[in-house]
Order: structure tokens, then sequence, then C-alpha cells
């Protein structure tokens, strides 16, 4: 089944860590860019043909809820029009909750967004501070409030670890307040400092930006501890839900399900072959001139080859609790996992083992994840 991503590269102010692309202080684009939207989904419209109307949307950025409740509505209604939307499809934003009113969320409920994620990262206000996040502690209790008022169930927070003197004491904070918000789903992601951003030139200059190797460990394996204890289900690296409500549309990126993305800097993957990717400029000047060419703006980037594709298939299944089907790689490869990986099975040992059918991955494995998956390629 089929989703659809959009990017919304506009955000109030960047974030020091973010590398996705994004622009602060442009705003008003947006309306230009809401149109163009609208166009990019036409420009797919002529060059792909979909088997079943999607499954589940994905508004994401940047700041996708510095969008008025009509944009996102008029997005939608296109996506409808040309595609197709399933009438149970998950259809998720983003959303910082310095940008929220009950206003706009009620909106946004009304355009038919059934999924809420709020970017809270930190309960705790030098955390905030050191992220450089627009909002403060008490307006992430206040933004759940008015998503409740709006009539949004299906509500996720998202939460950062390793942070340069956080402890696991102070993580456990954070993620205690955050289960006293009742969310349906919970988003962990360590810190990373990626290549071209702020945070990338200040480490340069010797400044410590991450926890150290145990903290981060420690903090990893406490949060698995904490969060399954009350209910919810680790189901992927970084990521917690209650039974059943796990976020469908990130579900089909680890299972390598296809996927349209509209906007400047959105990805799509298509089934023809072994998969091709394509991804639209992460420039907004570039995006805008191809669509007013008549052209869609998103470039091919590469077609997989089976090699390629049965690393992908393990590098993204083995991130999720279920893990990878024996049966259906077989299937779909012509090898099975084993046979396809031998040496990489004996490098990771007991870290990767097959039940019931299935290839998973341990919670020790998990936590040096990015280090072990490297040898399926």
């Amino acid at each position: 089944m089929a989703g659809l991503y959009v990017h919304i590269p506009f955000c109030q102010r960047k974030c020091p860590y973010c590398d996705f692309y994004s622009l602060a202080g442009a705003e008003q684009l947006i309306p230009e860019y809401v149109y163009s939207l609208v166009g990019h989904l036409r420009q797919w419209a002529l060059c792909e043909n979909l088997d079943e109307p999607f499954a589940s949307v994905f508004f994401g950025g940047g700041t996708p809820s510095l969008l008025e409740a009509e944009q996102v509505g008029t997005v939608l209604e296109e996506a409808s029009r040309l595609f197709g939307l399933r009438p149970e499809a998950e259809i998720t934003i983003e959303a910082n909750p310095g940008t929220l009113s009950l206003e706009k969320l009620r909106g946004y409920r009304s355009a038919g967004i059934n999924r809420l994620s709020l970017g809270v990262q930190s309960f705790h206000k030098e955390n905030l501070s050191f992220l450089e996040r627009i909002h403060g502690p008490e307006e992430i209790a206040q933004s759940v409030f008015w998503a409740r008022q709006a009539g949004f169930d299906n509500l996720g927070l998202d939460l950062m670890f390793g942070l340069p003197g956080q402890t696991p004491g102070k993580f456990l904070e954070d993620m205690q307040q955050a289960v006293a918000l009742a969310p349906r789903h919970l988003s962990l992601y360590g810190l990373t400092v990626e290549e071209g951003t702020p945070f990338a030139c200040r480490q340069e200059d010797g400044q410590p930006l991450a926890a150290g190797e145990e903290e981060w460990r420690a903090m990893f394996l406490g949060a698995d501890e904490f969060l399954c204890q009350r209910g919810f289900r680790h189901y992927e690296i970084s990521n917690y839900a209650s039974p059943g409500w796990e976020c469908r549309h990130n579900l089909a990126y680890w299972r390598r399900h296809p996927y349209l993305g509209i906007g400047a800097g959105a990805h799509s993957f298509l089934a023809r072959g072994f998969g091709e990717r394509w991804a639209a400029p992460n420039d907004l000047k570039v995006f805008f001139s191809r669509l007013e060419k008549g052209e869609n703006p998103a470039d091919f980037v590469e077609d997989f080859s089976r090699e390629q594709a049965m690393g992908e298939t393990l590098y993204l299944g083995l991130r999720t609790a279920p893990g990878v089907s024996e049966a259906d790689f077989q299937n779909r490869f012509g090898s099975g996992v084993a046979a396809a990986f031998p040496e990489a099975l004996r490098f990771l040992g007991k870290k990767v083992y097959r039940h019931q059918g299935c290839w998973r991955m341990t919670l020790e494995g998990w936590s040096i994840y990015d280090h072990l998956i490297q040898e399926f390629f």
C-alpha cells in the first residue's frame, strides 16, 4: 500500500541539530508553496499510476504546523482527487507546541488530519534552550490539552536523549512527564551531530555536544525497561506505541512499501524492479522553476540491484520488532537471508536471531545498530 509524504520546509527558527531541508523566516512563501504542492501532485499523477489509494499521508518538515488548516485541506483534497485516500487512511501532521492553538487544531481535524505528532524533545528548560526550541515546558501540556479538546486521540510525542550533561535520571523524568500526558506513541531520538549543521561547527570547535557512550546506552536501555513496563511496545529502534497505535506510515517505510514525496527536499520510493528512489531538490527556487516549466521537479536518484535491495530490506526490517520474514525474503529475492549474508550473520552472532520464521535483532544489538548493520552492505 502506498503512502504520501508532504515536506514543509519552513520554520520560525532553524534548530541547530537539524539537517533536513528547511528555511527560517520565509513563512511569506507558504501560500505559493501550497500551490506548488498541488502542482507536484499533478505532475506525479501524469507519470505514476498507483494500484491502490494512499493508505497514509504524513506532513513532515520543517514545521508543518505553520500551515493553516485550509492549506492542509487543499493538499489532501487534491491527493484524494488524483490518487484516492483509503477511508481508514492514517493522516499525520508534525507540530511544534509553540505554533499551535485550539482553533488551529480543530481546523486540522476538520481538514482530515487524524494523527498528531508533537515535537516535545524535553520537559527541561535547559535542554529546550540548548536545542534552541521555540517552546517551553508549559506549552507542551497546553498543546496536549488543546489536542484532546480538538478530538485527537492518536497523539504522539517526540523526545530527545543523549544531550551533553543529560543523565539517565533526567531523561527518566522526561519520560515520566511524557507518559503522564497519556500519548499513544512515543519517539525517542538520540542526539546525533550531522554534517553541515551548526552543532557540527560547534563540535569542530571543541564544544561537547553529546552524552558519553555509556550514558547514551543507559538511557536507551532504561527507556525500554521503563516504557515496556507501562504497556508500550518497543516496535522500532526509536519508537514505542500502545498496541495497535504504531505509526503505519513509518512502518511502510521500514517494509519498503512504495510512497510518493511532494515538496522541495521530499524523497519518493517506487516499486518498479527492485525499487527506485527519487528526490526533489533542496532548493525552493529550483523547485518552483521546474513546476512553472511543467516538469516533475523530482530527480531520479537510483534504482536498486538485487543485492542492494536485499541489504536495504535487512537494514530497514531489522530496525523493527517483527523483523524480516524469511519466507517473504526468499520469495522476493530467490535466496534465504543466511545464504545471502553468511559472513554478516557470523559477525553479528547472537545479536541477530531467527524466531518463528523471522530474523530479528536483540535489544543489545539495537543499542549499537549503526555499527552492526554495516555488515549487510
